[in-house]
This record gives C-alpha cells, sequence and structure tokens, in this order.
C-alpha cells in the first residue's frame, strides 16, 4: 500500500483533510464536533501547532495547520487516535472511523495563504449544506468575521492582519473576501505536484527537505521526485566526466530519472549510462 510523502519542517504550513472510512460519517452530532475540537485543542497545545482556519463536515474535515516544530505526522497520529477512540465510545461502536492516512498539502504562504483559508470555509457553501458561510457553525468563518468569540485555539490575527490594521476593517474586509470566493474556483486546481500548492521556485525548494524519499518505494514515484533539479540542471554543458558520471548516478538514485530519460538528455546509450551507474 502507497502512503504519501510527508515533507515536513519548521513553520511549514498545512491544508489538511482526513476522511471517514468508506465515505461514513465522522461526526453524527454537534457533541461530536465540539469533542473533535477539544482533541484538536490539545493536540495544538501538546505539538505547538497553530491554527489558522477549520471547518468540520459530516464525513471529513479540513485544517489550515502551522507546524513550529516539524512534527505533523506526530500530531496528526495523536489527533485521529483520540478522537476515533472518543467517537467509538460515545456512540458505542468498534473499529476504523478515518479512510487511510491523513491528505496534506505543504501550502506556500504567499499568495496562497487566503485562498487556502477561503477554500476552507467555503466547503459547507460548495457542499450546498448553506448559502453563506455565517450560517455553518462549524468553521473559524464566524470567529475570523469577529461575529462570535474566538476560541482559544484559533489564531485569526495573521489572516486578518491581510487586511487592514484596524480589527474591524480587517473583519469587514475578510468577509467580502470570502464571499468573493462563492461560486470561485479552487486553489488546489494550480496543483502540479499532489502534496504542494505553490510556485514552481517553492516547488524546487521543497526537493532538499524530500531527498531522503527517493529510496521509500512505498511513496508513489511522482511524489518521490516532487520539485528535483531538471536535467539541465544536472548536465551542464561544461561538466567533466567525472562530474557527469556522479550526476548520472545522483539522477538515477536521488532524482529518480529513467535510464532512458538520462540517456537522450546526454545524447549517450542507454547501456552506457547502465554501466555507468553499476560503476559508481
Amino acid at each position: 500500500m502507497s502512503r504519501p510523502l510527508r515533507i515536513t519542517f519548521p513553520g511549514a504550513l498545512y491544508h489538511i483533510t482526513a476522511r471517514g472510512n468508506r465515505k461514513g460519517d465522522i461526526f453524527l452530532d454537534d457533541r461530536d464536533r465540539k469533542v473533535f475540537l477539544e482533541k484538536l485543542a490539545t493536540v495544538l497545545k501538546h505539538h505547538n501547532w497553530i491554527c489558522h482556519a477549520y471547518c468540520l463536515m459530516c464525513n471529513h474535515y479540513h485544517l489550515l495547520i502551522e507546524t513550529v516544530e516539524a512534527n505533523l505526522s506526530e500530531g496528526m497520529r495523536d489527533l485521529n487516535k483520540d478522537y476515533s477512540q472518543a467517537f467509538n465510545r460515545l456512540h458505542d461502536t468498534v473499529g476504523h472511523l478515518l479512510q487511510g492516512r491523513f491528505k496534506a498539502f505543504i501550502i506556500e504562504k504567499e499568495p496562497y495563504l487566503l485562498e487556502v483559508a477561503r477554500y476552507i470555509v467555503l466547503n459547507p457553501v460548495r457542499a450546498g449544506l448553506v448559502k453563506h458561510p455565517a450560517l455553518w457553525r462549524w468553521s473559524s468563518f464566524l470567529a475570523t468575521a469577529g461575529l462570535v468569540d474566538t476560541p482559544s485555539f484559533l489564531t485569526t490575527d495573521w489572516i486578518l492582519g491581510h487586511f487592514d490594521d484596524d480589527r474591524a476593517r480587517a473583519q469587514q474586509k475578510y468577509v467580502e473576501f470570502v464571499e468573493a470566493g462563492i461560486g470561485g474556483k479552487s486553489p488546489f486546481d494550480e496543483v502540479v505536484h499532489r502534496s504542494i500548492l505553490g510556485s514552481p521556485q517553492f516547488v524546487g525548494e521543497m526537493w532538499p527537505l524530500c531527498t531522503g524519499s527517493t529510496l521509500i518505494k512505498e511513496i508513489p514515484r511522482d511524489e518521490r521526485i516532487v520539485g528535483r533539479p531538471s536535467l539541465e540542471v544536472l548536465f551542464p554543458c561544461d561538466q567533466t566526466r567525472k562530474d557527469r558520471d556522479e550526476a548520472i548516478v545522483f539522477g538515477r538514485v536521488g532524482c529518480g530519472y529513467s535510464v532512458a530519460e538520462i540517456a537522450r538528455s546526454l545524447q549517450l546509450s542507454e547501456s552506457l549510462i547502465s554501466r555507468i551507474s553499476r560503476k559508481i
């Protein structure tokens, strides 16, 4: 079974989702949602996370999380385990509540922070559950808009700070920004690599953080090679033969390029590329 690529570093921003097993509901009533938010608050405190936005639907949830430390998987393990156990106790059920592993996009803060925050709180509108995000209790929209008290676990200053220095004006502009997104496109339509939302430069910056994953075969190949250097970068025109041979090995093992791809780039035979790889 494949497992998703996890890129972790201090200060990373993630859009996180987890869905019910076999598309089943993970929140049967408001009590379940309150329990989930209590578990979330505990995880945020224990793992030193920052929550910028959230939305609890019926069979899944959305979070916009910043990890001060590189501990995404540890925190999500605790959150999903603790909530699943609480759900089973409350409803006298057993077995898996959530479907497989959680999904996490790493987000480039600029320019995608606001777009993703808006996308998250508009989920109930897109799903046809309400006409306006203010009509859905279980998201961060009401608190960020200043319509209800901000829960202790939610950070709104970062988002509001993008709109105005005056908090009241910032909240009004935030509401207008979210309303302008109703019926709009998803920011995830711009995703090229399925675990990263960002510019080509940002994608390239992520590659050194996940080079070790190139040897983990459980991670899908298109995620293992995310942001890798191009063949043009690996094989510049003025390269010595020794550097070229080392780059061939690095391209094969570290970057996931095939023998055929490297051979075409260097205009050499595939058999020669294979021999160089084996020799080094």
